[in-house]
């Protein structure tokens, strides 16, 4: 068995999803793995992880769209200490995970033909987001 781990930063441009499915590849393609399990963390905690359908962008809209209302911004929050848009990306956070783990089959992750792998960016301005991956395999 073997181990691989690093950390990647995401640069986030508004509130959204941002498909990281390439830099994911990328990085487990270059361990030469066969085969093992991938981790990937999100080490915030108003951006979470998502892996959601890859080929239509209304699908994308509509989850964002859906997160709005269920976690809308709104002056009645407590915790606001960065602004409106604050408590509101940490509940969202809380509704989806900062933890994926995604199969290595065949030097490949193991997604379905339309998955891709998103970070949620739950804040309205950029965001620099961390994210940290492990890989264990052979």
């Amino acid at each position: 068995m073997r181990q691989s781990t690093t950390q990647i930063t995401i640069d986030t441009r508004r509130q959204g999803l941002v498909d990281i499915t390439a830099p994911i590849r990328r990085w487990v393609d270059a361990q030469a793995m066969q085969s093992g399990l991938l981790t990937v963390f999100c080490r915030h905690t108003s951006a979470s992880l998502l892996i959601q359908e890859n080929a239509a962008p209304e699908v994308r809209t509509d989850i964002e769209a859906y997160f709005e209302r269920i976690a809308p911004e709104s002056n009645s929050y407590l915790h606001d200490d960065e602004g409106p848009d604050d408590m509101p990306a940490h509940l969202r956070a809380a509704l989806t995970q900062v933890q994926l783990s995604i199969p290595v089959i065949d030097a490949t992750l193991a997604l379905g033909t339309w998955q891709g792998i998103y970070l949620f960016e739950h804040r309205r301005r950029p965001h620099g987001r961390s994210l940290a991956l492990h890989l264990i395999g052979d």
